[in-house]
């Protein structure tokens, strides 16, 4: 028998494996209801990346799960967040994983997808979550209420976050956002970091890495429903060189000039921003404080699965759909990023009870679920022909744009 990766030692004693002329295991007994059946080795992607796929046999029926396996302590092998240049913007996993030439890619936090309940409203296309790049500040989490997707286990907010600090260790974190404005007539808070929601009362702020998406969004819902309608006292000053260069009552669209930021408030921080005139001198700073000691590299929304070898209490056990999740072992120092199918076929998706048992049977005692139903995608590379193709069964076939995901580079 060949000696299974590190991430799948853990199936070692759990699995009895019959493996037929065609290479693949005989379907396990009930009593394995639950427990993966390999079907394969890792196939190499590049050094330091594999890939297999997997059966998870669940009381609905098999679940196909397919799953790509890192090892940063690798030569060259690095994780990193793929987006499409811009908060508010989306494009297909094939698309932004290509463009970097990563080996392999997950999909990656929910997003603001449907705004059926805010007539002449456009869906921004922005993460809950939020998102660190290259070390810098790319967005903060919106208010719990208003995130899309399934509600977080107990304890778990929109603030959560999956990345990779600048010691090249993955870890799980929270990034909660620091900041102010200040001006002559005082000083506030701000409650946002290119946002497509923000808190009732506040002052978000809007960089160019927003993108050219209209701004409208962020005053509506409140902080107890995203359904609840917007508000029409809102404020918007353009802030260029430390001066007001432009105010409006209402948000704006288009590009943001790169040394130019925006100031949206809502309500109270409407009242606020109406104090300042064209011309006003107006300091604007920010941060995403982590919740780690060493500071992020990237990072993105993610909500937990495991903390140390265990699922945590609340997980969904009912509801069925596809799944995208990541799983961290030794440390931080190795990664598995995995997705399934569902909707589509024979094979059905999982509950995130089970997600989360998959996870720890791939020998990960930590890890955490992404976005799924149809934004649940996984890529990779054949080594061979240098293809990058999607693994998964996609919902109806097709990709769906999603704003973000978590990359696997190597060489």
């Amino acid at each position: 028998m060949k000696t299974l990766p590190r991430c799948a030692t853990a199936l070692v004693l759990a699995l009895v494996l019959a493996v037929g002329p065609a290479g693949l295991a005989a379907s396990p007994a009930r009593a394995d209801q639950g427990r993966l059946r390999l079907e394969a080795g890792w196939a190499a992607l590049a050094p330091g990346v594999g890939y297999r796929e997997l059966t998870v046999r669940t009381p609905h029926g098999d679940a196909r799960v397919y799953a790509v396996r890192a090892d940063l302590r690798g030569p060259g092998v690095r994780a990193d967040l793929l987006f499409p240049g811009a908060v508010a913007a989306r494009a297909p996993l094939t698309a932004m994983a290509g463009a970097r030439s990563a080996v392999a890619a997950v999909n990656g936090d929910f997003f603001d997808i449907s705004e059926e309940q805010h007539p002449g409203v456009a869906a921004t296309g922005a993460t809950s979550g939020p998102a660190v790049y290259r070390g810098r500040a790319l967005k903060a989490a919106v208010p719990q209420a208003q995130r899309f997707g399934w509600w977080p286990p107990p304890g778990d907010t929109d603030q959560d976050v999956l990345g990779v600090g600048v010691d090249g260790v993955a870890r799980l974190g929270r990034l909660v956002l620091r900041g102010r404005v200040r001006a002559a007539g005082g000083a506030w808070p701000l409650g946002g970091l290119n946002q497509y929601a923000l808190p009732v009362g506040s002052i978000g702020v809007f960089t160019p890495e927003w993108g050219e998406v209209s701004r409208a969004r962020a005053a509506c819902g409140n902080d107890e429903s995203r359904k609840a309608p917007c508000t029409a006292q809102t404020r918007e000053v353009t802030v260029r060189q430390g001066r007001v260069a432009a105010v409006s009552d209402t948000p704006g669209s288009g590009p943001i000039p790169a040394g130019s930021t925006v100031l949206l408030g809502r309500e109270a921080g409407a009242r606020a921003l109406a104090g300042l005139p064209v011309g006003a001198p107006v300091a604007v700073d920010y941060r995403l404080e982590s919740s780690e000691p060493v500071p992020f590299r990237f990072a993105l929304g993610a909500y937990r699965l495991l903390r140390d070898g265990q699922a945590l209490a609340g997980l969904d056990a009912t509801a069925v759909e596809p799944r995208s999740a990541v799983g961290l072992a030794d440390g931080g120092r190795v990664l598995t990023l995995l997705s399934t199918d569902g909707r589509e076929g024979t094979s059905t998706g999982l509950s995130l009870t089970e997600l989360a048992r998959t996870v720890s049977e791939l020998g990960c005692p930590d890890g955490v679920y992404l976005d799924g139903g149809a934004s649940a995608t996984l890529v990779a590379r054949d080594r061979a022909t240098g293809e990058l193709t999607v693994r998964n069964q996609l919902d109806h076939g097709r990709e769906r744009p999603v704003p973000n995901a978590l990359g696997i580079f190597a060489g």
